[in-house]
């Protein structure tokens, strides 16, 4: 008997792969340890829209944005993914070229991007954070207020900007003009002067996200992103005040 396509039999199967790699999938809530599982996201989208082809596309990039997660930040902590999912259904719900191509565009964008900063190109990241989090989007939105506070952290225009940044900076690494990204010890980029170490990392964000310091609440679905804050200079008084050693080079 064939089974029949439901949201919760669909989006388990990314809880599925989540759990064949092992990953340890802590949510940077301050109100709970774990992320909110795929399951229950395909049961919000369910909500919203029922159609079995926008049900199948949206599950289908999903995955592929987590498989590259996993394959690219493999040492990756914080795994939320709540509002970057109600931001791509919002969007592909309003988008004027249709849901199906929105979704598509959207998924390869996000894949290139991950595969682009992660540990398989010279740009060696160790992790999403600084993305899925927003840190990069409102450094960006404080560059020019004006123009871009009303563009979401997770908005076509967003990633076409880091997508040149990327670019770019791939190219200065070739030509070794890299000041602040040089490679550490650890064989990863870090761009900051402090250690992120995954325990000196854990212990930085879950305090700012106490402090209500964090740009996107991605663990939450409704989260209502942030940009005008010191988030940058916040974050390197943070590192001193908990004590985190300087990167070692």
């Amino acid at each position: 008997m064939k089974q029949e396509l439901t949201p919760t039999n669909t989006f388990q199967i990314i809880d599925e792969i989540l759990a064949q790699q092992s990953v340890n999938l802590l949510s940077l809530s301050p109100q709970k340890t774990l992320i909110t599982s795929f399951t229950e996201l395909g049961n919000l989208i369910a909500e919203q829209n029922t159609d079995i082809q926008f049900t199948t596309t949206i599950q289908g990039t999903l995955e592929s944005i987590v498989r590259t997660q996993l394959q690219n930040f493999p040492e990756n902590i914080f795994w939320d993914f709540d509002f970057l999912v109600s931001s791509m259904l919002r969007q592909a719900l309003n988008a004027d070229e249709g849901a199906i191509a929105f979704l598509k565009v959207f998924g390869e964008k996000m894949v290139f991007l991950t595969e682009m900063f992660g540990n398989k190109t010279e740009m060696r990241f160790r992790y999403v954070h600084d993305f899925m989090y927003g840190f990069e989007w409102a450094r960006w939105v404080q560059k020019e207020p004006q123009k871009r506070a009303h563009i979401e952290p997770f908005c076509l225009v967003f990633l076409d900007y880091l997508l040149v940044k990327g670019q770019e900076l791939l190219q200065r690494i070739k030509h070794d003009q890299v000041v602040s990204y040089k490679l550490c010890e650890t064989g990863y980029r870090n761009p900051f002067t402090f250690s992120r170490e995954p325990e000196d990392e854990y212990r930085l964000l879950t305090y700012l996200a106490e402090e209500q310091l964090i740009p996107v609440a991605v663990w939450d679905w409704n989260a209502c992103p942030v940009w005008n804050k010191p988030f940058q200079e916040m974050r390197q008084q943070l590192a001193l005040k908990l004590n985190i050693q300087p990167q070692r080079r």
